[in-house]
């Protein structure tokens, strides 16, 4: 079924491996046990977290928004078997990338693809989709220099919610996450802002009002720390 096993990268709830499933590139999210947890407990919220994100990728896909196919889960093992992109790059490098090297451009270059994100986002948040973790680490992309595909990816902390403030919070770690690990790129993250609002027409309005409410409790915990 999966050969070739390699390990790949470990998070703070799981560990990836690479491999081949069935001939097809694959990624393998392997999610480990909790030693402070009782065992029970430990494989129920394991269980919730895989069948949750599964759930997510698959409305996305659903609503038209990319992610990875999901090839086969192992309960007993807390694995999640799934499409491997190895020609991809994350949002993340590619940014770091053109601010090395053009760094006078960089934001005039990168504008196509953040506001692509932000649609992708808004398309999200109107399926009531919550990703939990948006960051620019959690968006592949590929394909041709001229008609990049963006591929959302990692939905461990996700959720289903139709609530205007937990949308707000989700653009909020988008934020913090975007700025704190790109600098002076404040224009490109309004960009994505935008393109959100354009997509999300009906819930915009009070999705950026709860955004602001989530900033001003930010920056008051901020002076008070």
């Amino acid at each position: 079924m999966a050969t070739d096993s390699k390990p790949f990268k470990q998070g703070a709830e799981a560990k990836l491996y690479t491999c081949t499933f069935y001939e097809r590139p694959c990624i393998v999210k392997e999610r480990f046990s909790k030693s402070y947890r009782h065992p029970v407990l430990d494989r129920s919220l394991t269980s919730q977290r895989i069948k949750s994100e599964i759930r997510a990728m698959l409305r996305c896909r659903m609503v038209g928004i990319a992610t990875p196919t999901v090839f086969f889960v192992d309960m007993e093992k807390g694995s999640i078997y799934m499409e491997y992109f190895p020609d991809s790059v994350t949002f993340r490098d590619l940014i770091i990338q053109q601010q090395r090297e053009n760094p006078s451009k960089a934001n005039q270059v990168l504008e196509p693809l953040a506001r692509k994100y932000g649609k992708i986002v808004g398309k999200m948040h109107s399926a009531n989709i919550i990703h939990g973790d948006l960051t620019t680490s959690n968006v592949l992309i590929r394909g041709d220099p001229s008609d990049l595909d963006l591929i959302l990816i990692d939905f461990g902390l996700s959720s289903f919610d139709s609530l205007s403030e937990d949308k707000g919070v989700d653009l909020y770690v988008l934020e913090r996450a975007f700025l704190s690990s790109h600098p002076n790129t404040e224009e490109l993250f309004e960009k994505i802002l935008t393109a959100y609002k354009d997509e999300n027409k009906k819930g915009a309005t009070d999705i950026m009002n709860k955004l602001e409410e989530v900033r001003m409790r930010g920056r008051k915990r901020t002076m008070v720390g």
